[in-house]
This record gives structure tokens, sequence and C-alpha cells, in this order.
């Protein structure tokens, strides 16, 4: 077999939901081997899962829990913000009003990455206040419906990859109210990413076929037919949005994406593909709503990011070795931080396991997806609150606004 096809095969894998589980199975198992900055507890998970049984109760009472995705935050402050959005778009036939749907959340998911203790965003129809993901879903709703990301006044509910392209700063911080006082974490690498999007949806028209980020739905109807799988979907996410990651570790030429140095396991590759899975996550309502049927999201693993991995700190289900390392701010390609995504992802799983035990769920109907908005993500955010009222996450993270 050729060195290319070994690369071919070796970026197969590395762009799978399998090469996330694999990496953090082993920093899992370095852990357990006391080879890490972490010490794993698993006397604690019992308690751990029963809070998160606990939160889905509170939060889901009938169980009718829809995926983890960007979808929850537009409709944060009992508030469903989609729903107006619906009503405009119902006269469309269904592929044009997924096309629209995608074309919202794509940007949003992008622009989702840790915004601070600081920033918050105040809904003038509401006169809430919200914060970190649920403001930042709700600030890029009205940048897309106001018609910031298309091109054309004519159609202010679409991105079009020159709308994307030429969105300012300007633009960027007036509708996400960032001023001095109202810091945004990252807000040229979001930015920056917006851009990228722009010219990526322009120049691969393979994927994007209509020069929007939501006719990727017209790319997967053409290979897949109306059935998808979560591992087929996620390629295509990688594929048409890898090259949106700036500065990113590439292999032939392909980038990816949330992918870092790691020597301790073998291929030194530790994978998470964190945005690219939410992602994922935040494609299936409005595919499902125009007639896709999307198998096999239980192979999709949890989210390797704050709100989940803060859980397991905040609970005891893991430890760092030295607490003062709480105290420092550390980089995303930091060894720490990679072991403490590892860990989320590996222990999410067998979170996720109990918990569909304890519920009489199978995987298949009840992925881990559903566990995740159901539990993990708001357990993660109410152990933070108990502890640090600014609800923060219990490591310090660098965050260019391109990572969590």
């Amino acid at each position: 077999m050729s060195n290319t096809s070994d690369q071919a095969i070796n970026i197969n894998f590395l762009l799978s939901p399998q090469a996330v589980r694999h990496s953090a199975e082993k920093i899992l198992d370095l852990t357990i081997k006391d080879q890490t900055h972490f010490r794993y507890h698993p006397e604690k998970m019992p308690a751990v899962v029963d809070y998160v049984l606990q939160v889905i109760r509170e939060n889901y009472p009938e169980l009718n829990i829809p995926f983890h995705s960007r979808w929850g935050h537009f409709r944060a402050g009992n508030v469903d913000r989609t729903l107006w959005l619906k009503k405009r778009i119902q006269h469309l036939d269904p592929l044009e009003q997924a096309r629209i749907k995608l074309d919202l959340v794509i940007p949003s998911v992008l622009l989702d990455a840790g915004a601070g203790n600081i920033w918050s965003f105040k809904e003038e129809s509401t006169g809430k206040i919200f914060q970190r993901s649920e403001g930042l879903g709700i600030a890029s709703f009205y940048l897309f419906i106001i018609g910031y990301l298309s091109d054309d006044l004519d159609e202010p509910l679409q991105a079009t990859d020159l709308g994307l392209q030429t969105l300012s700063r300007e633009a960027l911080s007036k509708i996400f109210q960032v001023t001095e006082r109202n810091p945004l974490v990252g807000i040229e690498g979001r930015l920056q990413l917006i851009q990228n999007l722009g010219r990526t949806v322009a120049e691969k028209k393979n994927i994007f076929p209509l020069g929007r980020p939501g006719s990727i739905v017209d790319y997967l109807r053409t290979k897949y037919g109306m059935k998808v799988t979560g591992p087929q979907l996620l390629r295509a996410v990688l594929d048409g949005l890898g090259d949106i990651w700036p500065g990113r570790l590439q292999v032939d030429g392909v980038n990816l994406g949330d992918t870092w140095h790691y020597d301790k396991i073998p291929g030194g590759l530790a994978c998470f593909h964190k945005l690219s899975q939410w992602m994922t996550y935040s494609l299936m309502e409005p595919l499902m709503e125009a007639g896709f049927e999307l198998t096999d999201v239980d192979q999709l693993t949890g989210l390797a990011e704050y709100r989940n991995g803060g859980l397991l700190l905040d609970r005891g289900l893991i430890s760092l070795k030295d607490p003062k390392l709480a105290d420092v701010s550390h980089a995303p390609d930091s060894e720490i931080i990679v072991e403490w995504r590892g860990l989320t992802v590996s222990l999410l799983d067998r979170i996720g396991e109990a918990v569909q035990k304890e519920l009489h769920k199978d995987p298949a109907d009840f992925p881990l997806a559903k566990v995740l908005e159901g539990g993990t993500w708001w357990a993660g955010r109410k152990a933070a609150k108990v502890l640090r009222p600014d609800g923060s996450p219990p490591l310090k993270i660098q965050s260019d606004g391109t990572v969590f």
C-alpha cells in the first residue's frame, strides 16, 4: 500500500468520531496510570450520574429532549425566536426553508466560542439580558435576520459568500453590543471565521453549490439521498468547513480542524472536533424538518468544551494533581487542556451510558446528543454557579474565539 493511501486512510480516520473516542480513551487510560495532570475518581460516578439525572428531570420531565444544538439558544429566556423565522419562510419549499435555517445556524455556531465573564447582550424586544452561549446565540440570530450576512438587500434572510466575506468588525460589534465596558473575548477571531466561511463557501461549489452555507443541504441530498448518518453529516461539515480554521494542523493539505499535538498517545494527535460536532448536531433539526432521515447519531461523541468538562472537575469525578494550575491561564494546545478535553469525551460516554440505563432508553432513540442537552451541559453550568458566582469554568483558557 502506498504512502498516499496510508495517508488517505489516516485522514479519513482523523476526520471521524472514532478518532475522537480513540484519543479520549487513551487519555483516560493514561490518567488511570497516573500519567496526566489529573486524577480520576470512579467512585464519584454514581453521584455525578444522579446529579445529571436530576437536572434532566428538572429540564425535561417528559423526557422529550431535542438534540443538543444551537437551536436551544435561539429559544433562551422562554422566547422561541425560531417561530418568527419559520412564519416568515413557511411559504417556501422545504429545501429552501432548510437552506435558510442552515444559513442562520452555521455562522451562529462559528460565533459560539467562549464569550468571557464580562460580556452580555440585552435583547431590545424583551429587555432580557443574556450572557455566554445564549447571548451569543441570540445576538447572532439578530445579525442574520436583520440581513448583515446577505449581500442582497431584497433577500435579507440568507447568508451569501459575499455577505459573509464583507461582514465588518463595526457591524459585528454593533449587533453584539461590544463596547469598552462590554468586551467580547476573541472578536477578531470570530470575524475571521465568518469571513473565512464566506471564502470557503465561494471556493467549494461542490459542497455549497448555491454560494450559501445552507446549500450544503443540496450536497447531502445529491450524495446520500434523504437518508444520512451522523458520521456522514460530520464528514460533510469537516470537508466543507475545515479550511476556515486558522493556523491548524494539516496532513497532505487537509486541515484537521480541532486536532492537537499530544505526544503521550500513539500517533501523537488528539482529535476533538468540538465545534464541528456541535455544528453537526445543529444541522439535524432543520434537515429532519425538511424530510431527511438521520441514523447513527449515537456514533457522534460528547463535546469537549468547558461546561461538560467543568461538570467533571466541579463535581469531583476528576481532580487536578496540582490545584495551583486552576489559578493560571492555559493555551488550547497545552497538555493540561488537551487532557481535560480527552477526559471530557471519554467520561461523557460513561455518564451517557449510565443515564440511558437509568432511564431505560436505547442509545439509538436517546443518543448522547440528548443526554448533553437534557443534562450534562446544564449540569455543568449549575455546578459552576454553585462554586463561582460568575459561572466561569474551573480552568482558565486563553480563548481566541475559535476553539471553545
